[in-house]
């Protein structure tokens, strides 16, 4: 007891609060983070299961061109509407062109499944799978990880709040994992697990020695995921990485409508398909035609170089009765090349969110950073359930012993 006393009066009120903080936000926080890294690691490999799991997204390559967009067009529209029903708001807002080994895509918003997509083979024009995005698994992992499967005005927030919470618990983890002294067998309890000791010190060591191996990598996912979570967050990430710039709006361009009366084009989409074509002669990455129906839509074009990765995509904006190139894309107006070098940083946001800016081997670092940042809530909780259960049975033991001296004295 008296060496307990000495350790309680040694502990600073800093720490005591530190120490404090780091339970009781822990313990509102974990089944959050719970949720929100499992889905995390499953999230990691969907490319690469997704290739494995759905053959229609591939076909064979033919030495031929592809489909234009307006064929494209046609033949999804009656598939998902039937003949000559692309009007209103039964249309297709677009189609993306892949690698010569991958299918077309064409989208459209579904009344009843919402956003759906048709995958097509882009040479002949044979339908692959008609998917809706709702049915999708690695959708329903996505809607759980970024809103827990409520609506997302209510479960964004609450995602958004448990993963600054989880930043706070990091930051105070890592102060209440900092030895006071820098000695061999505190080196050793910081960090290594001592595989031989019993089920609670394991435990303990799960909690403390991997928290402290995977914080750099748990920060970073955590402070590039609360860029989507919060504008303000998201505002004041890109003023950091810019030095002092506003985070641009992201605006569709918008046609001259003058221009219509003298608009002969019979496919503007087909046309800016084929201009586009000349730019990036090599079909390396993905190439997005979206559709222009109302008089002032422009038509949209998202070209992206690489596959697997998004920082590098660029967004283009043509008039559609001229095709002239217009404003709009936000900081995904200018290719990467041109970027600053914090426009650069928040551009890769994502793929670095997910692992994907270092290849197949950054995903394995985000899936086992997430795994261990899933298994932190269930080793603290018990941590403190141990140490509540001590506590109990500390003040039930005097009671206990004076028992046998009651039962005599009857």
């Amino acid at each position: 007891m008296q060496q307990s006393t000495q350790k309680k009066k040694g502990k600073s009120t800093w720490r005591r609060i530190n120490n404090w903080l780091h339970l009781w936000l822990g313990l509102s926080s974990g089944l959050i983070v719970f949720i929100v890294s499992v889905t995390g690691c499953l999230y990691a490999f969907k490319d690469e299961l997704s290739d494995l799991t759905q053959p229609y997204k591939f076909v064979t390559a033919e030495a031929k061109p592809y489909l234009t967009p307006s064929q494209l067009k046609a033949i999804a529209g009656k598939e998902a509407f039937g003949a000559g029903r692309d009007t209103g708001i039964n249309k297709i807002t677009g189609v993306s062109y892949g690698s010569p080994k991958t299918a077309a895509i064409a989208s459209f918003v579904d009344k009843k499944d919402g956003f759906t997509m048709i995958y097509i083979n882009p040479y002949n024009g044979t339908i692959l799978k008609k998917k809706a995005l709702k049915h999708d698994f690695f959708r329903f992992v996505l809607e759980g990880h970024f809103q827990l499967w409520m609506p997302r005005n209510i479960g964004q927030p609450i995602v958004a709040t448990g993963v600054l919470i989880f930043v706070v618990l990091l930051i105070t983890g890592l102060i209440m994992w900092w030895p006071k002294k820098w000695s061999k067998a505190n080196r050793n309890k910081s960090f290594k697990i001592k595989t031989d000791a019993g089920p609670k010190r394991i435990n303990y060591d799960l909690h403390n020695v991997l928290g402290f191996y995977a914080m750099v990598f748990a920060l970073v996912i955590a402070m590039t995921g609360l860029v989507y979570g919060f504008q303000w967050f998201s505002k004041s990430y890109y003023y950091t990485l810019t030095g002092g710039k506003s985070l641009p709006k992201f605006q569709k361009g918008v046609s001259d409508t003058l221009l219509a009366k003298s608009a002969v084009l019979v496919s503007p989409e087909d046309k800016a398909w084929a201009n586009l074509q000349k730019e990036y002669p090599e079909q390396t990455g993905t190439i997005q035609i979206q559709f222009a129906y109302l008089p002032t839509d422009a038509i949209g074009a998202v070209y992206n170089p690489g596959e697997g990765t998004f920082y590098k995509r660029q967004f283009r904006y043509f008039d559609k009765y001229s095709l002239a190139e217009i404003k709009g894309g936000g900081i995904y107006a200018k290719t990467f090349a041109n970027a600053s070098t914090g426009e650069k940083i928040y551009r890769m946001n994502y793929d670095i969110h997910v692992g994907a800016v270092l290849g197949l081997t950054g995903k394995f670092i985000a899936f086992f950073a997430s795994l261990i940042c899933a298994s932190l809530p269930i080793t603290g909780f018990y941590i403190w359930w141990g140490k509540r259960k001590k506590k109990s049975a500390k003040r039930i033991k005097p009671a206990t012993r004076r028992l046998p001296r009651v039962a005599a004295s009857l």
